[in-house]
C-alpha cells in the first residue's frame, strides 16, 4: 500500500512527457528571387541550359509545384503587391497599397505579417533581400535585417552579398549556441535587371553586359536558344506596352531581335546560376550544423518574366511564363521527387508557414494552407485561379484558369484595346498565338460555350475578390471608380514605372 501511494505521489509531482512539447519546432528557410520564369529551371523545362545543381537537387529531394501563381498587380512594379501578398496573406485588392486599400484592409496590418507572427511565436527571424518595392513596414520587423539592392557582377555588388549575410547569421547562431527555431527570409536582387553577371558565368552562357543602346550584342553558340513562343513584337498593345520593363531594360531596351534576346537570356542564366551557388553554400552550412533535416526549404520568385516570350520583356502580363512562378519545397515529411499541381498563390505562404510551425495564422490572413498538399493528402487547394494586371490603362487585363482552360481579357479604352484570348493548355502549353500559326480559340465558334463559361468564371472571381473594375462586356455592378482611376483619368500614357 505504501509503495502504491509513493508511486501515485511521484506521478503527481513529475509530469508525464508531452510529446507535442518535446517535438522540436521546424526551422524555415524561405528563398525568394526577383523576376524568374519557372521555365528557367530544369525542374520545369528539362531542356533549360541553366546549370543549377543545388536547385535540381532540391527538386529531386522535395516537391515541385506545377501550379503556383502570384495573384497580380495594380502597379507596373509588380513585385510590390506580390511581396505584400507574401508577407500578409492578403488578396491583391485587399492590400494596404491597393485602390480602396483603406477600406478593404485593416489598420496596422504589418503586425500580422510573417516576421511579426513568428517573432511572437518565439522564432528567431532574419532577412536579407533587395531594398525597396516591397512591404517596408513588415520588413523592418525582422529581428536581424540586411537589405540592399545587389545586381552587380562581383561578390560585393551581386548575389554573393546576400549569401554572405545568411552565412554570417548562421555562423553567429552556431557560435552563440542559439537553439531557437529560425525563420530566414533569404531574398536576392537578381535575376531582375540589370543582369550584370559574374564574368566567368557570363562567358559560360555566351553573354556580355551589353550597354550600348545603339548597337546589338554579338550572337554566340553558347547563348540560350530563343523560346518556343518568341515573337519579334507582341501583336497588340497589352494595355501598358510603354511601361519601363518593355522600353528601358538596359541591354535590350525596346529591341526584340534574336541577338538582344538570346544575350539577355544568357545574362539571366548567369545571374541565376550565381543564386544557385549561394543557395548551395547555405544548405551545406545547415547540413554541417545538423539543422538541415529539421528545416523546411521554400524556393520561389515574386513573379515570372518574359524576356522575349510573346515579344515581351517584362512582368506586366498574364501569360504562363510570367503569371506562374517556380515553387519547390523540401522538408520533413515531404515525399522526395514528388510533383503536384497545387494551384497555390504566393499569398498562401503565410498560412502554410504557420501551419507547419503549429502557429495559429492571424485573422487578417486570407490565404489557404497547402500543408495538406505537402503531406500528400490532396493535390490542389483550389480549382479556379485568378490573375490581374491594371498597372496601366484601366481595366487592363485579367485572367482566369480552370483545369487546362485559360482566358485572358484585355481592355484599354484610351488605347483602343479590346482583346480576348482562350487557350487549351493541354494542347497549347506555350500559349502560341496566331502569329505563331496557332488559332485563338476565343474566335472559334466551336469553342463559344467554353468561352462563355470562362467569362462567367472570371466575373465570379472579380466579384468574390472585390476587383474594383469591370470590362465593358460585364455588368457594372454599380461600382464607383476607385481613387486611382479617378486620379488617372485623362492623364494619358504612363512613361515610366519604378523598378
Amino acid at each position: 500500500m505504501k509503495r502504491f501511494l509513493l508511486l501515485l505521489l511521484l506521478c503527481l509531482i513529475i509530469p508525464l512527457p508531452n510529446k507535442a512539447a518535446e517535438a522540436k519546432r521546424p526551422n524555415i528557410l524561405f528563398i525568394l528571387v526577383d523576376d524568374q520564369s519557372p521555365f528557367d529551371l530544369k525542374a520545369y523545362d528539362p531542356k533549360s541550359p541553366l546549370d543549377s545543381p543545388n536547385l535540381d537537387r532540391l527538386a529531386a529531394e522535395g516537391m515541385v509545384f506545377e501550379g503556383a501563381y502570384h495573384m497580380g498587380s495594380f502597379s507596373g512594379a509588380v513585385c510590390t503587391p506580390s511581396r505584400h501578398m507574401i508577407m500578409s496573406g492578403r488578396t491583391v485588392w485587399h492590400l494596404p497599397i491597393a485602390p480602396w486599400g483603406k477600406k478593404t484592409c485593416p489598420p496596422n496590418l504589418e503586425q500580422n505579417t510573417i516576421p511579426a507572427v513568428f517573432n511572437r511565436a518565439g522564432y528567431a527571424t532574419m532577412r536579407t533581400c533587395k531594398q525597396g518595392n516591397s512591404y517596408e513596414a513588415a520588413n523592418r520587423l525582422f529581428t536581424v535585417r540586411h537589405d540592399a539592392s545587389k545586381r552587380g557582377g562581383d561578390d560585393q555588388s551581386g548575389s554573393t552579398w546576400h549569401g554572405d549575410r545568411v552565412m554570417d547569421y548562421l555562423n553567429t547562431r552556431e557560435t552563440s549556441k542559439d537553439t531557437k527555431p529560425f525563420l530566414i527570409y533569404y531574398g536576392f536582387s537578381h535575376p531582375h535587371d540589370t543582369r550584370d553577371g559574374r564574368p566567368e558565368l557570363l562567358a559560360k552562357y555566351g553573354a556580355t553586359n551589353h550597354s550600348d543602346p545603339h548597337s546589338l550584342p554579338s550572337l554566340h553558340s553558347k547563348q540560350p536558344p530563343l523560346p518556343a513562343n518568341y515573337l519579334a513584337a507582341h501583336p497588340f498593345d497589352t494595355t501598358h506596352s510603354d511601361v519601363r520593363d518593355e522600353m528601358q531594360v538596359s541591354g535590350v531596351w525596346n529591341k526584340r531581335d534574336e541577338a538582344s534576346i538570346r544575350n539577355e537570356l544568357g545574362r539571366e542564366m548567369a545571374c541565376s546560376e550565381n543564386i544557385d551557388i549561394q543557395i548551395g553554400r547555405v544548405l551545406e552550412k545547415l547540413k554541417q550544423t545538423g539543422e538541415l533535416d529539421n528545416t523546411y526549404i521554400f524556393y520561389t520568385a515574386d513573379h515570372g518574366i518574359s524576356i522575349g516570350r510573346h515579344g515581351l520583356m517584362g512582368k506586366q502580363n498574364l501569360y504562363q511564363h510570367t503569371w506562374r512562378v517556380p515553387f519547390i519545397v523540401k522538408g520533413p515529411g515531404i515525399k522526395p521527387g514528388s510533383r503536384i499541381k497545387g494551384n497555390i498563390y504566393l499569398l498562401d505562404v503565410l498560412a502554410t508557414l504557420c501551419d507547419l510551425a503549429g502557429i495559429t495564422p492571424p485573422e487578417t490572413n486570407e490565404g489557404l494552407s497547402f500543408k495538406p498538399v505537402l503531406e500528400g493528402q490532396k493535390s490542389t487547394v483550389r480549382d479556379t485561379l485568378y490573375g490581374a494586371y491594371s498597372g496601366g490603362s484601366k481595366p487592363g487585363m485579367r485572367s482566369v484558369k480552370n483545369g487546362d482552360w485559360k482566358l485572358i481579357q484585355y481592355e484599354a479604352p484610351d488605347r483602343n484595346v479590346m482583346e480576348t484570348q482562350l487557350f487549351d493548355l493541354s494542347k497549347n502549353p506555350d500559349e502560341l498565338l496566331p502569329e505563331h500559326g496557332y488559332p485563338n480559340l476565343a474566335k472559334d465558334p466551336s469553342h463559344a460555350a467554353k468561352l462563355t463559361e470562362m467569362q462567367g468564371l472570371l466575373l465570379a472571381e472579380m466579384r468574390r475578390l472585390e476587383d474594383p473594375w469591370r470590362f465593358s462586356n460585364q455588368p457594372s455592378d454599380n461600382l464607383p471608380p476607385p481613387p486611382t482611376a479617378q486620379a488617372k483619368q485623362g492623364k494619358g500614357k504612363t512613361k515610366k514605372t519604378p523598378k
